[in-house]
């Protein structure tokens, strides 16, 4: 290994270990699927059940079983914590960005250190590598699993090819059939375009596909075997169901995804705007020809992958922004590609490209400043913090726009990454505890903990999905909701929205109802009641 390559790798081990795996835990898990997948997983784990996820003991036939088992994993080596179950998606992350480094070392030598940098310091990346869910999992396999295919492509590599099968499996296992959807149709539309079948046909390697089937298909025939109904759950409720019909109430424009998609490239979304806009130039004033080159494919092929996603899940009736992060990678490759091609003609950065990056960075900058207090208002309030945070902001976007006007496109990545890097600490120096107090039911639980610590019954009243589930997890125990007439016989703590006490003379008739505390940020309050 020489130095240019040992100074890459430490480069991308410490820009990873900060952004995908510092301060896993600083504020517990949130929205309803964090802790719902988090105690799928710690269940399977206390039955030594690797085939059938359950969640309070019924099977939980939504989503594979690749998530679980990587938690299971990273609970038997670190314990149950929510820290734990967000290390799977880290490590996934930090496995993608790997796999694109020696991609692009081997075929495109160079630039594989820019690659790598821009695919991590994207806004979608580091979230997702951030959060306990499936959305990571798929788009790191996927992602691999397209480089690994366009490395035969280019090379005619055998190696490469189980490769592509190999992580294509894996990414079946990790969100289901759309996995192999998704890579199928990126390979026969970029085939159809280059009118090169014999490639597809070769690509039909026997071995491999045998390979595949060898490592996708024993869990799904087992989970099939224990639970008949799971083909019906998974493939008709959770997979065509969610495509055709609104059933989770995630319903959405079908301009939903362009938005999200530039949200997700921060703050890389100038240069991959103008990276299309070139793209789309050159083929319409070129036809075939814009393609004819090895590097000119090697972009056509990211483009169809950044499209296809995008206008598949838009297409959806239920939409959510983690459905289209496998198209992010792509995304983050082309903008590599375009300031690459720029760098090699020599090109000057124009004072509106600098100011403009300049500008997302930092507006990167100042919505991290100003998270705690959009968490609390909901808006920004002229106060001494905000000026800080604008001031931040300013000297972010000027810096940055002056160094690009200035210096040219050497600066461009590692003035990026500073202003992502300050991103993401302030988030978690700043934000941490006001998403923890606002979102988590982890100070909840907290709070019961403190009264009792012992396994007491808890019931909820009014209480929405994400603390129910938070609650489960966090506890490690079944919740009743007194809506549905569950309401414990014995003593039991009592979770419920303010001013609700009045409404629950029906439910606990003749009973001692004591106050405990309360939860302001959340709006909830917690009584003990008697038996």
């Amino acid at each position: 290994m020489n130095m240019r390559t040992r100074t890459d790798v430490l480069l991308l081990v410490a820009f990873c270990g900060f952004l995908f795996f510092y301060g896993l835990g600083s504020f517990g898990l949130v929205g309803a699927d964090e802790p719902r997948y988090a105690q799928v997983a710690r269940e399977m784990l206390a039955r030594h059940d690797w085939i059938t996820p359950t969640l309070q003991g019924r099977p939980w036939l939504e989503k594979p079983a690749l998530y679980y088992w990587q938690a299971m994993l990273s609970y038997s080596l670190f314990g149950v914590s929510d820290r734990a179950a967000r290390i799977p998606a880290a490590a996934d992350a930090a496995l993608l960005i790997a796999a694109i480094y020696l991609f692009m070392r081997r075929f495109r030598p160079g630039s594989e250190i820019d690659g790598a940098l821009i695919t991590a310091g994207c806004a979608g990346i580091i979230g997702f590598a951030r959060g306990a869910s499936t959305d990571m999992p798929l788009a790191a396999t996927l992602a691999i699993a397209m480089l690994a295919w366009y490395a035969w492509y280019e090379g005619k590599n055998r190696l490469a090819l189980a490769a592509f099968y190999f992580f294509l499996a894996l990414a079946t296992l990790a969100k289901g059939p759309v996995a192999l959807f998704l890579a199928a149709a990126i390979v026969l539309i970029f085939a159809a375009v280059n009118r090169d079948w014999r490639n597809i046909l070769d690509a039909l390697w026997i071995p491999g596909i045998a390979l595949f089937l060898a490592v996708m298909l024993p869990w799904y025939v087992a989970v099939q075997l224990r639970n008949p109904e799971f083909l019906r759950v998974f493939i008709l409720e959770h997979n065509l169901g969610r495509f055709g019909h609104d059933l989770y109430h995630h319903r959405q424009p079908f301009w939903f995804y362009a938005p999200v998609l530039l949200v997700a490239l921060m703050p890389w979304t100038l240069w991959l705007i103008l990276a299309i806009v070139e793209r789309a130039r050159l083929i319409w004033s070129q036809k075939r020809e814009a393609w004819a080159t090895p590097e000119d494919s090697w972009q056509l092929f990211l483009l169809i992958w950044l499209l296809l996603p995008v206008l598949f899940f838009s297409a959806s009736q239920s939409k959510l922004p983690g459905y289209i992060l496998p198209a992010v990678p792509a995304g983050a490759l082309l903008v590599t590609e375009y300031v690459r091609g720029r760098q090699s003609t020599d090109a000057t950065t124009s004072r509106g490209i600098a100011v403009t990056h300049g500008a997302l960075c930092g507006l990167l900058v100042l919505a991290a400043l100003s998270a705690p207090v959009l968490q609390i208002s909901h808006r920004l309030s002229a106060g001494r913090w905000t000026y800080i945070a604008c001031g931040a902001g300013v000297i972010a976007m000027l810096t940055i726009a002056v160094s690009l006007a200035r210096m040219g496109l050497r600066i461009l990545r590692p003035a990026t990454m500073a202003a992502v890097v300050i991103s993401v600490a302030a988030i978690l120096r700043l934000d941490s505890p006001v998403i923890d107090a606002t979102q988590s039911a982890r100070p909840i639980a907290q709070n019961i903990l403190s009264f009792s610590h012992e396994a007491v019954p808890v019931a909820l009243y009014r209480v929405n999905r994400q603390q129910e589930y938070g609650l489960e997890f966090y506890l490690d125990r079944a919740t009743t909701r007194y809506e549905n007439g569950q309401v414990p016989n014995q003593g039991h703590v009592l979770v419920t929205t303010e001013n609700s006490l009045p409404l629950l003379s029906d439910y606990v008739r003749g009973r001692r109802v004591s106050y405990l505390t309360s939860i302001p940020a959340q709006k909830v309050e917690l009584y003990w009641v008697e038996k």
